[in-house]
């Protein structure tokens, strides 16, 4: 069964609680006592507030409703009843047999602490069928209940067996919890207090294990407490009784706390403290008359009576005991509790020397004992705990033998997997052995490969220089202008490239080339050529980037013709000003941009040179898969935009 409801609801506005929470149209609900017990005293009514909200086709309003009638039987029945029977014929409208099946067991529930006992085991029987296996533990143990109410002990000790192998059959902790507090009672009843308490703190145990305060914790710890008292232990029962009544008091349990403050008043007229007694006494009947519980009622008189007997008030004691028996009724079906009465009654008419109506309150009190404690039972409950604490043995035993067997596995298992990895580890030496031989072999060769290729980068510069050198000599024979600027200009398309050799040459990343570094020295070279390194302001704006020489050498030829195109058109007579070169990568392109704040370049104005400038920068553009703009505000700015990964 899911534990956390998300539902659609179309609202505008937003509605939140503890436990209930509508949000962004989906309400989202922590089941109570399930999923959390943090909230206090007013969980139930903030569930009333959200209900109005929820659909009738929402499976989370059956849900709500199941739990407003459970929980509210511990405050109100008859508002609990109501809550219940709406869940009802509303599951029933729809034909949700699950549903219906769970509101029956709430049902049976109620009426059960309605003193409406064939009804509720009606009610229970009719919703096995409707009840899955594994979440029938509740059904069980309330039918359990009803026989425990009716007096017949050896059944209830079969259903509280039952709610036990559910428990254990499914994993399920709060089951196992029940069934060991509901065997506690049982024996308890039977005058069993070492058993009684034995099963009680076992209970104690696996609620605590579970983490929620919730209303059969809260008994268990009254149960608990009582035993404790039998026991003559009156510190540790009060302990018990304190946490019992904490937990009460924050959720709202009026049965438990009336239940509680009977056990107090018994406690403290043991003690002979007459006045907290009595006190506790009125307590409990406070609460038995807030929850309109019948048999709440009747015990809480009965409370007061058995402290009025021990403490000498004989008188009192037979009118609180005689209201006390009629709040029973003639139907009514718990014979233990009413035999006790009859027998506290006997007390009362015996001090007081009404020696009759003792004998006769006597008499009947001997009945009901008889009819509760029978032979029958007496055996039933023996056989069935001898099968139980068998069975336990059974299953200590086979878990054991699992536990042996398991550990012989894993034995096993270790010594397998130490095989194999010392296996797996002597192929991994081979392997690294043979990588190692392998690696110092490409080792070997990459270093082989770096000194050719190293070797390559300085032959080509050499190469380079020389044909630098050879330029420099034509260059000076040559009498015509316009040839010696060609050559010129070749010279610098050389020297270029022969940087950027050098650059690899004499580092030891031979595949690419810091772009900063290059434009400086690429700049101060132009400058320095065409004698203007007084006169122009050379500047980089970038960071320090390494690109591949394939992109690098392309891109160092187009900013070479750039700056030397600035410097032999830009400034005319010899005028200053400024040249700027920036290279910036962003989201896989490059970005060039080599501006001047020379004259600017003319509207329709002729090419001047040979125009072989233009058409390498061209040509090396679309090399790079890139394009260029040409801005001429304040001076000329070319831009380039380059695809890294293409260019590479």
């Amino acid at each position: 069964m899911r534990k956390i409801f998300l539902v659609g609801f179309f609202l505008i506005s937003t509605v939140g609680f503890a436990q209930i929470v509508l949000r962004n149209g989906f309400f989202q609900y922590k089941e109570v006592f399930v999923e959390t017990d943090d909230f206090q005293t007013e969980y139930l009514e903030e569930l009333e507030k959200a209900l109005p909200a929820i659909s009738k086709d929402s499976p989370l309003r059956l849900k709500v409703l199941n739990d407003l009638g459970y929980h509210y039987h511990t405050r109100n029945l008859n508002v609990a009843l109501e809550y219940i029977e709406m869940g009802l014929e509303e599951a029933r409208e729809k034909e949700d047999s699950y549903w219906e099946g769970n509101l029956m067991v709430s049902q049976g529930a109620i009426l059960l602490r309605m003193e409406e006992l064939k009804l509720a085991e009606y009610v229970l029987k009719e919703a096995i069928l409707k009840i899955p296996e594994s979440e029938a533990w509740l059904l069980y143990t309330n039918l359990g209940y009803v026989y425990e109410r009716k007096g017949m002990l050896g059944d209830a000790f079969v259903y509280a067996s039952k709610t036990l192998e559910i428990g254990e059959n499914y994993g399920d902790t709060k089951a196992i919890a029940m069934a060991y507090s509901d065997m506690s009672n049982l024996f308890w009843k039977q005058g069993k207090i070492d058993a009684a308490l034995n099963y009680g703190l076992k209970s104690i145990e696996l609620f605590e294990k579970r983490g929620l305060n919730d209303l059969d914790y809260d008994f268990t710890l009254h149960l608990v407490g009582q035993y404790m008292v039998d026991l003559d232990r009156p510190k540790d029962a009060i302990e018990y009784f304190k946490q019992s009544v904490q937990i009460g008091e924050r959720y709202g349990f009026y049965n438990n706390l009336s239940d509680t403050f009977i056990a107090l008043a018994n406690l403290k007229a043991k003690m002979g403290d007459f006045s907290e007694a009595r006190k506790s006494g009125l307590e409990a009947l406070r609460y038995a008359e807030l929850l309109n519980n019948e048999f709440m009622i009747m015990r809480s008189y009965m409370a007061l009576g058995k402290a009025s007997n021990m403490a000498g008030d004989y008188e009192d004691a037979a009118v609180y005991l005689r209201t006390s028996i009629e709040k029973a009724t003639t139907n009514f079906g718990d014979k233990f509790y009413l035999s006790l009465v009859y027998d506290e009654l006997s007390k009362s008419y015996e001090g007081a020397k009404a020696y009759e109506n003792a004998l006769n309150t006597s008499k009947i009190s001997s009945r009901l004992r008889g009819e509760v404690f029978t032979a029958e039972a007496e055996e039933k409950v023996a056989v069935l705990e001898t099968q139980m604490q068998v069975a336990q043995k059974e299953n200590t035993i086979k878990i054991q033998e699992a536990e042996l067997s398991r550990q012989w596995v894993i034995q096993v298992f270790y010594l397998t997997l130490a095989g194999v990895l010392l296996f797996f580890l002597f192929l991994l030496y081979r392997v690294f052995l043979k990588k190692k031989k392998y690696s110092s072999l490409l080792e070997k060769k990459n270093e082989e490969k770096e000194f050719l290729l190293k070797e390559i980068h300085h032959r080509v510069k050499n190469n380079l220089e020389t044909i630098s050198s050879l330029l420099t000599l034509q260059i000076a024979s040559i009498k015509n202008p316009d040839f010696q600027q060609i050559m010129e200009e070749t010279y610098l398309r050389v020297q270029s490239m022969g940087m950027i050799h050098l650059r690899l040459y004499k580092k030891d990343n031979l595949k690419s080339v810091e772009m900063k570094e290059f434009f400086e020295g690429l700049g101060k070279f132009i400058l320095e050529t065409f004698d203007a390194s007084d006169r122009i302001d050379f500047r980089i704006r970038m960071n320090t980037l390494e690109l591949d020489v394939d992109v690098a050498i392309p891109i160092g030829l187009i900013v070479n013709e750039l700056i030397s195109n600035s410097l032999k058109y830009a400034f005319p007579r010899q005028k200053s000003g400024q040249i700027c070169v920036q290279l910036d990568e962003k989201e896989g392109n490059l970005f060039l941009k080599v501006s001047d704040d020379g004259i600017g370049i003319m509207e329709n104005s002729t090419t001047q040179g040979t125009g072989f400038g233009r058409e390498l920068i061209s040509l090396l553009t679309r090399q790079l898969d890139g394009k260029m703009t040409l801005a001429n505000e304040a001076g000329t700015a070319f831009t380039f935009e380059f695809l890294l990964n293409k260019a590479a």
